[in-house]
């Protein structure tokens, strides 16, 4: 699989590790320029240094950010149009668990705080870069999701909600923004074996419930899905090839996007790869007339 970015600058957030450095690392190779940013300065730049080598001559920015602050993410692209003349695409990566156990048990300033940062976070950024990419009309958004956008995630209520939120945001303006040639798509990773894993571990089986943490105690065993799937995904929405594919839900693992760019006008015509209800007749069953 070989998708060119060549020519493309991209903002790629939570990217001091996991699943976002390992996008920033995709990135360099297929062409692009990159502008990373995390909450800490320490680690986005290390993070910056060990992918540097990829750069051929091309511009790796490290930036400190909280997506959750307006102030910051309007800093985070002032600064990156002070070095690239101009972005094509925005990862919207950076996201948290938030706090682990029941809803009525846990942190509320902390189960406020994962929503500010996955879904207002993410909000913001679009914000702000829409503006840009309206001016040149194109440009590419990639939201990454997770298991909770498609299926309750009891104890960790805080990330499935924001998650659920933030997929039908994007849905949302990619039809706002359709007319101006902007692709918002957002990727489910697959079970990553990253500090959002480690987190559930250390939390253990009390916190986060036993079905849960005897999964995750597996998926660590095991190795959970490959960073570098999610990472290739997310070239081919930033890249040309997936020109017109837009408001979708896309699973690094399980679809089949490596050929969309063959089926790019059958995909645009159809609800297929987004989140809808399930009714009885979906299901086989005869319930009596659908509600």
């Amino acid at each position: 699989m070989t998708f060119s970015l060549e020519g493309r600058n991209a903002i790629i957030t939570g990217a001091s590790q996991g699943l976002g450095l390992e996008i920033a690392r995709a990135y360099l190779r297929a062409g692009a320029g990159v502008v990373m940013c995390a909450r800490d300065s320490k680690m986005i730049e290390r993070a910056r240094d060990e992918i540097a080598p990829l750069a051929a001559g091309r511009t790796v920015l490290a930036e400190v950010a909280d997506v959750s602050n307006p102030d910051d993410v309007k800093r985070l692209l002032r600064n990156a149009l002070a070095v690239f003349p101009r972005i094509d695409v925005l990862v919207n990566n950076a996201g948290v668990y938030g706090p682990k156990g029941l809803i009525e048990e846990v942190d509320w300033d902390s189960w406020v705080k994962a929503i500010e940062i996955n879904l207002l976070g993410s909000v913001l950024l679009y914000r702000a870069i829409l503006p840009h990419f309206k001016k040149n009309l194109y440009g590419k958004i990639i939201q990454l999701s997770g298991g909770g956008a498609t299926g309750p995630l009891p104890r960790i209520s805080a990330y499935a909600a924001s998650k659920a939120a933030i997929v039908r945001f994007a849905e949302t303006v990619a039809h706002e923004v359709q007319d101006s040639n902007i692709d918002v798509n957002s990727i489910a990773p697959g079970a990553l074996n990253t500090r959002l894993l480690d987190e559930v571990l250390e939390a253990g089986p009390e916190k986060v419930g036993e079905s849960f943490y005897n999964k995750a105690l597996k998926q660590k065993q095991l190795g959970g899905a490959p960073l570098d799937r999610g990472a290739e995904l997310a070239v081919f929405l930033g890249s040309s090839a997936s020109d017109g594919i837009t408001g979708k839900l896309i699973s690094a693992l399980w679809d089949p996007w490596v050929s969309f760019s063959d089926h790019i006008e059958k995909i645009k015509q159809t609800d297929v790869y987004t989140l809808r209800r399930i009714v009885p007749k979906d299901r086989g069953l005869d319930l009596g007339e659908d509600a």
